[in-house]
């Protein structure tokens, strides 16, 4: 092989390492679902837990699914839900990867997955403070290795995210898996995230959803309405990440 084509065949790698892959999640709305994907979202989360703030049912969640671009991938969040309510709800929408946020166990995502049939990701539910030192991530991945990614968000009372950020100073140097950062992110705080912690993984993808909702009249956000400029300015803080990392 002659000299010239190792420079090509060195730049994919040099790519996957530095293009961070983007989830807005909880999203309920058609506007929010175009924001996101003229934004450059590659991923885009329905919550189908009912007692979520965000949840939406699957037949929502198929008709919000349809604005999706190819190439967009729409992500459908469980919790403890039955198999076959998750094979039912994966049904109404080609392409889906699936999201376990409950209790599942490896076993109980790879039959709920239908057995491989879709592609999934596993939250790991990292303890706040200090005690996210305490969480033995590399053991979590390698009981999950049938997930195609480990989803990282803080460990808070109910399910489904809590929009807190846990301590990434605390996790293991090295984990060999694909990570997906979540919990507290955002357009102010991303950056640093992602400056921590790709160099520990494989390769590592972000997932917000409270940290890019419309501000409410008394405090906090709207939840499950996003606001458009929030997901401009946090994807743009992404790609500075990517940017300082090149």
């Amino acid at each position: 092989m002659s000299s010239s084509n190792a420079p090509i065949s060195a730049t994919p790698s040099s790519l996957l390492q530095t293009r961070t892959r983007i989830k807005i999640c909880g999203l309920t709305r058609e506007q929010d679902v175009d924001a996101a994907v003229n934004a450059g979202a590659d991923a885009i989360g329905f919550v189908l837990y009912a007692r979520s703030p965000r949840a939406v049912s699957a037949a929502r969640a198929a008709e919000l699914a349809r604005r999706l671009p190819p190439f967009v991938t729409p992500v459908l969040l469980f919790v403890n839900e039955a198999p076959e309510a998750v094979q039912a709800a994966a049904g109404q929408i080609p392409g889906a990867m699936l999201q376990f946020h409950g209790d599942e166990s490896p076993e109980e995502c790879w039959i709920a997955s239908g057995r491989g049939r879709h592609s999934w990701m596993r939250a790991a539910r990292i303890p706040l403070g200090d005690g996210a030192a305490s969480f033995n991530l590399v053991k979590y991945a390698q009981d999950h290795s049938q997930a195609r990614a480990i989803l990282l968000d803080a460990h808070v009372d109910g399910y489904g995210g809590g929009g807190k950020t846990f301590n990434w100073s605390l996790l293991p140097p090295s984990v060999a898996s694909h990570l997906v950062l979540s919990g507290g992110l955002t357009p102010a705080n991303v950056t640093d995230g992602i400056l921590q912690l790709r160099p520990r993984c494989l390769t590592l993808a972000v997932d917000v959803s409270s940290g890019v909702e419309a501000d409410a009249p008394g405090g906090g956000t709207l939840k499950g309405i996003k606001d458009a400029d929030k997901i401009h300015r946090f994807v743009a803080a992404v790609r500075a990440a990517d940017g300082a990392t090149a």
